[in-house]
């Protein structure tokens, strides 16, 4: 239901301009002057978590491409994008997962194979989001003792737990995509246009397989937390050039706790007014100013933009590319 997102995108906007009229934007001027164009760096060291989480991938999609069809410099692009369309356009954080596996099959890879290690990997990320936002409450309650709303998060996150709970079971024990399919038929008569692309049994076969490879998922999932890790450091790097004191335990408690809140309001477009809110709430339980916080929400929408940007550029100049090219082409050149 798209209205639903562009509603909830009128309202983010709405709270960003209430947000941004109540600062002194003087001081917000004054602080990214001071911090100048080394806030450029920002984009070179987003490629550092980001290049974590195409190991995490990569070691979910080996088993389905003992060629490496798919390298790492591939994944990384695909990862770029699905990145991209998550944060900067209205497709509530799943239009992303759909263009890279898109984007992986025309490499030759299985269809199912592809499919199930992207829903491996957003699963195996919800998972981590919670023992990252858990790192990141201890760390506020140890640093600050910020017990108030620290725990109103954790109160929040432990009410959508059973969907993560849920979804795992389901999808180790329930033939969750082989029952979508035969509700498919039902509905349509006979085999749908759904039930055909979707081949529920064999996504059900990939996903089982996966969950039988408990060491390779727990990899995965290292790579992953490691890269939430280290992706708070861009907040740490961000305040420093804006000449305002913080500690890297401080950063890691603030890069988390609002990622959860994004998390928990996932289908506000791009997180607008989600963000900025929950950078100024957590910024000021450290001590930061608030046109440091709102200044850092700015910086980082500038840098979703300034390296998401060239990924969507690069992939719609690649379909419309492919669109003249024969199909053995566009396997071999995707």
């Amino acid at each position: 239901m798209k209205w639903i997102s562009y509603l909830a995108g009128l309202a983010g906007l709405v709270t960003v301009i209430v947000l941004g009229l109540q600062q002194n934007w003087t001081d917000i001027g004054q602080a990214l002057d001071h911090a100048g164009w080394a806030l450029l760096w920002l984009l070179p060291f987003h490629a550092l978590p980001l290049g974590l989480d195409v190991m995490g991938w990569r070691a979910l999609l080996r088993p389905s491409d003992p060629e490496r069809r798919a390298h790492f410099s591939f994944l990384f692009w695909v990862a770029a994008i699905r990145e991209a369309c998550n944060r900067l356009l209205p497709v509530a954080n799943v239009g992303g997962e759909l263009i890279g596996i898109h984007l992986v099959k025309r490499r030759g890879i299985s269809g199912a194979a592809t499919t199930a290690s992207v829903l491996i990997e957003v699963l195996l990320t919800l998972l981590n989001q919670y023992a990252f936002t858990a790192l990141g409450i201890v760390l506020l309650v140890c640093t600050q003792q910020a017990t108030g709303s620290a725990t109103t998060v954790m109160i929040a996150l432990a009410a959508s737990l059973p969907l993560p709970v849920g979804l795992v079971l389901l999808l180790r024990f329930g033939n969750l995509f082989s029952r979508i399919g035969e509700i498919a038929e039902k509905m349509f008569g006979g085999e749908s246009k759904l039930a055909g692309l979707l081949d529920g049994a064999q996504l059900d076969i990939e996903v089982r397989k996966l969950f039988d490879q408990p060491l390779r998922m727990a990899a995965a999932g290292g790579w992953q937390f490691a890269g939430f890790v280290v992706g708070s450091f861009e907040t740490w790097l961000a305040v420093k050039l804006l000449g305002a004191p913080i500690t890297i335990w401080d950063a890691v408690a603030v890069e988390a706790i609002t990622q959860a809140v994004r998390h928990i309001i996932f289908f506000v477009p791009a997180g607008l007014g989600v963000q900025e809110s929950g950078l100024l709430i957590f910024g000021h339980m450290i001590g930061l100013p608030a046109d440091i916080s709102m200044t850092l929400s700015l910086i980082k929408r500038l840098r979703e933009v300034l390296f998401g940007l060239p990924a969507l550029l690069s992939w719609q100049w690649l379909e419309r590319h492919q669109k003249n090219l024969p199909p053995e082409q566009v396997a071999e050149g995707a």
